[in-house]
């Protein structure tokens, strides 16, 4: 399947699109894959608020791209092995016997996954600005991340 009937699939059955995954046997590469995508879209989804911020503020654009871009782009997926790692520890303590790639693969698809609402909060935040409606789309988002990481590891924790 594309990664886009994926991600639609996710919302309703997550544990099926990543036993699919495993089964696929993706490998690092596709892990590797979805975090970076992930960390793009999610500077993507930072360009209206940056533009928003640059005209309310009157500050130059440049410096807010470029933080941003650097932070999205090279520092966020290195905090994402982090806490892929963090997981993995916590779900060793849970007795759960998922391999680190699993876990990895689970946590960068979930990232992957909830990239549209990323994409919609950045709208909401570029277009209205903070404030409750921001909040719902936000909630949205985490209620989301949780539902499909929570079935992702559930079904790799069941495939090791």
């Amino acid at each position: 399947m594309s990664v886009t009937n994926d991600i639609v699939a996710a919302y309703r059955r997550p544990g099926k699109v990543m036993a699919r995954h495993i089964q696929s046997g993706a490998g690092e590469d596709r892990a590797l894959i979805f975090i970076m995508a992930s960390c793009v879209v999610v500077f993507i989804s930072n360009l209206p608020v940056i533009s928003r911020t640059s005209y309310l503020e009157q500050v130059d654009m440049g410096p807010l791209l470029g933080a941003s871009g650097l932070a999205w782009l090279f520092v966020a997926p290195l905090i994402f092995y982090i806490l892929a790692f963090v997981l993995g520890v916590l779900l060793r303590i849970l007795q759960c016997k998922a391999s680190w790639f699993h876990i990895r693969l689970a946590l960068f698809w979930t990232m992957m996954a909830t990239t549209p609402l990323i994409l919609l909060n950045g709208l909401v935040g570029g277009m209205i600005g903070p404030g409750p409606q921001q909040n719902i789309v936000g909630a949205c988002w985490f209620a989301a991340f949780l539902w499909i990481l929570f079935g992702s590891i559930k079904t790799a924790c069941k495939a090791d």
